[in-house]
Formats: structure tokens, sequence, C-alpha cells
């Protein structure tokens, strides 16, 4: 691509294609992958299903037309996949029923709904049921005979989650079960009725306000959809409303599951793990209550069980690879010092080896466990400049999705054999499979990516910059305007990944910085921890010390310095104008900006206890780390954003911000999109987005001639 590249039209999100899970088949030689695409016409997210074969012999093949589809699971045979889908009912479900339904008869089978299971906790109806929205279930595809997908369970309340058996004739799958009195309520709700809770955790983002339904496991026969609950397999509390029960059933025809039972399960992070037969017998708790644990995963012989756990008051501590065997659990990755990154889950190479994906130095990195030796990172074939974004290990194959700033977000697989490739090339076995945005790569030019590194208050600090071809970082023709887009968590980290978003602002002439403060992960217990309990200190002076720092070396202007982020990022944004004239003009988005008043009416609560205490006992300790309290210092102007339906940074905490602005006579904008959780998912309101954040920045610009 020249350097002449045309510059990257907003409405061009529409093209753009992203992988959202992978699943390998039993012997490795498929990979089932979903993505997230865009319809314009009907303006919304459209999840698809994908299959490939891993030895790249041909292009992806697409087995979904209707929009839906997540969680892909292969049967042990390999033969079928499973997935989930919230789509209208199975015509064959339909077929030689007493009650008539004519306006059945007329809807498409194709509009269907991308729920991927995420809102189980709502109380709308059933499955398509009375002219209510479709709720996710269980789909299967048989591969070995073709044709389209079969519906497996018509659960009212929707599945949340499942797993195949061994012997592939059943599946464990998750779902709510409410009772006479609670479907009433549900009922009630429906039509409007009023919200009614005991509950202390009432509400969680993306599943809006929570009631009293327990999800149970039920055991569903694959053929006919028969299903038996397991009355001692169930969750609730914060843990369950947060992740669910995550069940697994393992080799031993034992099923693992994940489940709160403390006296109080609405007040705390702990989960423990627990097994039972499919027959509903021998419930057995492995772990002690002191972790908050995930993702279990059965060793190939099944007498091992590998989780993640983490400190379930201290989120800011490393989460680490666990593994239980014979009524005893430890960790294998104390001694590494790094969290796992997101979606490293343990991954069985064979009965005495474990790989996983850890946050390291920004960068996301493949780490060897073996149970009996030391840990050790591998794979340096996959260099620095790509991020992993996904990972499964399946016979002789690993699958991986990599995101490179300029070369797209695909899949690719290896032989698990080649996981030991150096850094010099890519190994003969490393097989790109797609090419998901190959049209939109050849059009228009995404930017590079350079890391770098700076000093403040004696730490080390690295950073990104994402900068157009037409800009050399070694010999800077001129000073650009920059962007600081700082990342949320604040335990995470930046490493080079594609962005629509970075292109849209480089094609526009904007440099991208983004900081890997302290409080982030990826660079060991102490450099998260220096943030606990003290925000608005440290990671103001690694962000101010980092546009300097820019600056200094010739990249970027210091009076056209620009910034934008989500949850964090626009926590943090809130702490730099109050206590710094570092910024131009800023964007903060869906963020806190009073702790104290956001306490009880976010989704948080635990957390923030842990971290701060409680309002009405420790008061100065959430005033401190509140940028309202400063906001009398405020005087850089601000284009606030916010979710109308974000729990975890409730939009009236964008107002505050906003009206505290407004009373000072300081510029200020209020956007506030109804409809939107903590993110911004609708396609049009994400271009929407763009357009205000750049309008916002070309208004304070100070080379840009005013049409006023």
């Amino acid at each position: 691509m020249s350097s002449d590249s045309p510059e990257l039209p907003l409405d061009a999100l529409y093209d753009l294609t992203r992988p959202t899970s992978i699943a390998l088949s039993p012997d490795g030689d498929r990979v089932a992958f979903t993505t997230t695409e865009y319809a314009p016409d009907e303006d919304e997210q459209v999840a698809a299903l994908f299959v490939a074969p891993t030895d790249g012999s041909r292009d992806p093949h697409r087995l979904t037309r209707t929009a839906g589809a997540s969680a892909p699971a292969w049967s042990p045979d390999g033969e079928r996949l499973a997935f989930l889908a919230a789509r209208e009912e199975d015509p064959e479900r339909r077929v030689g029923r007493q009650e008539s339904d004519e306006d059945d008869e007329e809807t498409s089978s194709d509009e269907g709904d991308e729920d991927d299971g995420d809102d189980a906790e709502s109380p709308d109806g059933g499955n398509g049921a009375n002219g209510d929205e479709p709720k996710s279930q269980v789909w299967l595809f048989n591969l070995a005979l073709g044709g389209d997908a079969r519906q497996v369970t018509d659960r009212e309340q929707g599945v949340s989650e499942f797993d195949w058996a061994p012997d592939g004739e059943r599946l464990v799958v998750a779902a709510r079960d409410p009772t006479e009195e609670e479907q009433e309520y549900l009922d009630e709700r429906e039509d409007g009725g009023p919200i009614v809770t005991e509950r202390l955790q009432h509400k969680v983002n993306g599943k809006g306000w929570l009631d009293s339904v327990t999800t149970y496991l039920f055991v569903v026969d694959a053929e006919t959809g028969e299903e038996t609950r397991l009355d001692d397999a169930h969750s609730s509390g914060t843990s369950n409303a947060f992740s669910g029960l995550q069940p697994r059933w393992g080799p031993d025809d034992r099923i693992a599951f994940v489940s709160t039972r403390t006296e109080n399960p609405d007040d705390t992070f702990v989960a423990d793990l627990y097994t039972i037969r499919p027959d509903g017998d021998d419930l057995r708790k492995l772990t002690d209550s002191d972790l908050m644990l995930y993702t279990p995963r059965w060793s190939p012989k099944g007498d091992r069980l590998a989780f993640v756990g983490q400190d379930p008051e201290n989120w800011y501590l490393p989460s680490q690879v666990f593994v239980y065997e014979d009524g005893e659990y430890e960790s294998l990755t104390a001694d590494v010092d790094r969290t796992l990154a997101w979606g490293g889950t343990p991954q069985w190479v064979d009965d005495e080896t474990l790989c996983t994906v850890v946050a390291d130095e920004a960068r996301s990195r493949l780490l060897r466990i073996p149970l009996d030796g030391e840990t050790e990172r591998t794979f340096e074939a996959q260099g620095t400049d790509r991020a992993i974004q996904a990972f499964e290990v399946a016979g002789d194959t690993a699958a991986f999705v990599f995101s490179h700033p300029e070369e797209g977000v695909d899949l690719f697989a290896v032989d698990v054999a080649d996981l030991d490739a150096g850094a010099d090339d890519d190994p003969e076995s490393l097989r790109r499979l797609s090419t998901l945005n190959a049209d939109l790569l050849d059009e228009y030019e995404f930017p590079a990516c350079r890391r770098f590194s700076y000093e403040s208050d004696d730490w080390e600090i690295d950073g990104l910059l994402y900068h157009p071809a037409d800009f050399d970082p070694d010999d800077p023709d001129e000073q650009r305007p920059l962007v600081v887009a700082i990342h949320g968590g604040p335990i995470s980290y930046d490493e080079p990944e594609f962005y629509f978003a970075h292109a849209a602002l480089a094609s526009r002439g904007y440099l991208v910085f983004r900081p890997n403060y302290r409080g982030g992960s990826s660079y060991g217990r102490a450099f998260t921890e220096e943030l606990y309990g003290q925000w608005g200190t440290v990671e103001v002076d690694d962000i101010v010390a980092g546009v300097e720092n820019v600056v200094d070396r010739g990249w970027a202007d210091p009076e056209r310095v620009f910034g934008y982020g989500f949850s964090y990022g626009g926590i943090a944004q809130g702490y730099l104008v109050t206590q710094t004239d570092v910024l131009t003009a800023a964007v903060p988005e869906h963020g806190l900006y009073d702790i104290r008043s956001a306490f009880g009416t976010d989704d948080t609560h635990v957390g923030m206890e842990h971290e701060f205490g409680l309002p009405w006992e420790d008061g100065e300790t959430f005033e401190a780390a509140s940028s309202i309290t400063d906001v009398g210092n405020l005087d850089t102007p601000l284009l606030v954003m916010a979710g109308g339906q974000d729990w975890r940074c409730p939009s009236s905490q964008s107002e505050q911000l906003y009206v505290s602005a407004k009373k000072q006579g300081v510029d200020a904008k209020l956007v506030v999109y109804p409809d939107e959780h903590h993110n911004i998912g609708d396609p049009d309101r994400a271009i929407h987005r763009l357009e205000e954040i750049l309008g916002w920045y070309e208004r304070y610009d100070p080379t840009v001639e005013s049409d006023d």
C-alpha cells in the first residue's frame, strides 16, 4: 500500500470482520470459529459461524446464514458441531403440534437474533413464543451428513453454556429454571411490571436487573432433547452473574463446574470448583473457598483438573494456573509473576504439559507449563508485533487468532511440535487460515506501530505509537497532532493490534499514543499494585511523562494533544483534566468520576469495597480517588460520552462531570447512547462516536480554522 492511501471513511466499519471465538476439532484437522460482522441495512452486529481445515488447503466455509452464533464445540467424534444461537424455532419442532400458529409460518428463518446468551438473566419470554424474541439455545450441525443446523434445546429462559459428554450422545447445559412464583414475577416484568428485588448484586452490565431465578445444570440427550436437571449443580450470586457455571464434562464421566455457595454469595468474588456425576449424585467440592476460580479443564486422562485462580479480594494480584489432583490443588505459575492474558485458558498439550497465554511486558506470550519442571516462555516465532487473541490445542495442532496492526486479525495454525520455534522465522508449519479483512486492507492503509520506553518516577514505562506510513519516527519531518488512547481496566495492557479507530485517526494525520501506565498488568504484581487504592496518582504521572517524551522526541505538537478512552480510560482522563493541562481537549467515555456516589449504582460494589472500603466508613478514601473532588480546576474542553444502560460505569457519572464543567463555563458536550451498555456495539452508533470524537478534536485544534 502506498503512502498516498485514501483517508479511511468511517462507514468502512461496516466492512470490518472480527473473529470472536475458536474451537479445534478433537484431532485438530479443522477449526470452527465465530465472527462479528456488521449489517448496514439492519444496523446491527451479526455473528456468523465458519469452519476451516487447519492444513490451509481451502478457505473457511460459512456454516450459518442466519444471524447469531457463539461458543462452538465439537462432538468427541468430530462429526458434529454444536453452538449457541438465538434463532427462530426450528421448523422441525413445529411439525405435528396440536396448536396452530399461523404467524410462525410467516416468519422467515433468517430473522435470528445475535444474542449469545449474555442476557440470560433478563426476564424476557421463551424461544420465540407469544411473539417474544428468541432465546439462546443449543443448535447442532451434523457435518458428516450436511444440511442445516438442528435445534437441540428448548429452554424457555434459554441456555447460557454447554459442553459435550465423552460419549457424544449427551450434553450438559446451564440454564435458568424459575419456580412458579418466579415465573409469575417474570411475566409481570415482561408486561411492564415493577422491578422488585432483595438481592445485593441486583444488576450486572449487559444483563440488566437481576432476579432470584437459579441457574442449574441439565443433562440433555443430543438426539431427542430430553433433559434431566442436576439439582445439586447450581450457583448464584456475584460469580454466577458475571461468569456462569462453566460446565466441563470429563473423560471419567464426571462434570466439573464453578459455583459460589458462601453465606452471602452476592457479596463475594469467591467461586469454588465442584464435580458431580451426570445422574446428579456424588457432588464433591474440590477447593476451599480461597479463590476466584474459572475455566476448569480436564486432563486427557481425566485424573486432573486445571483451572485459573485469582485472589478474590485483590484483583491486582496476577491470576494463576492451578491443577487439582487427588484431593489437592496448587499453582503452577506462582513464580512467573504474570497474570493470564484475556482468553488465557489452560490448554492440555498432553497429560503432563499445559500451555496458556500470559500478559508479559505488554505482550501476549505463550507459556509452557510442565507438571514437573519449570515454566518457560515459548513460540518466539510469534514476534513482538503480533498479539495472541485466542489459542487452543487439539491433537498435534495449535490454533491462534493473531492480531497485527497492519496485517489484520486472522486465524493461524501450527504444529504443536513447532511451538518451540525461535524468533528468526515463522516455522514452515505455520499456516494462515483466513484473510477476513483482505478487501479493507487492500484499499486502505492501516497504521504502523512502534514500541518505545520512557522514564516516570524511576520506573521504565512502555508505550506504543501508531502512526501513518508517511511518518518516520526515526526522522520526524514535523510534529503531528497526538491522540492519547488510554486503556481500561485499569488491570490491562496495550500491545500492537489491529484497530479500526487507530486507522481512522492515522489516515487523518494523527499519531496515537497508548501508554502502559502503572496499575496495568503484564509487568508483575509490584507494577500493578502501585495503583491499588490510589486511583488518580501514578497513572497520571505515567501518562503525562509519556506525552512529554513523545513531544521531546519531536513526534507530537504539545499544543495539539487530545485524549480518549473507555472505562478506566475515561476515569483516567477525569484525573488528567482536573490535575493537569496536558490535554488540549478530552473525550472521557463510560467512566466514573465520583466513586462515592457511584457505589451501589454500578455492578462492582464488591471490588470497590475491597479496594476503597465503604463510603460511609472510608469517605476520605473515596473522595481522594474521585476526580470530581478537583473539578474546580477544570478548564479542558470535554466531550463526555456514556451508555444509557451501562451498569459498570453508570451514565449518571458522566452527567455529573458534564454539568460540573458547564457550571464553570468550560466548553462541554454530552453524548449518551440510550440502549448501549459498557461498550458501543451498534455500528451506526460506533460510527457516530468516531464522528463526534474527530469533530471535537478539530473544534479545539489551534491549526484548524473555525467556521464560526
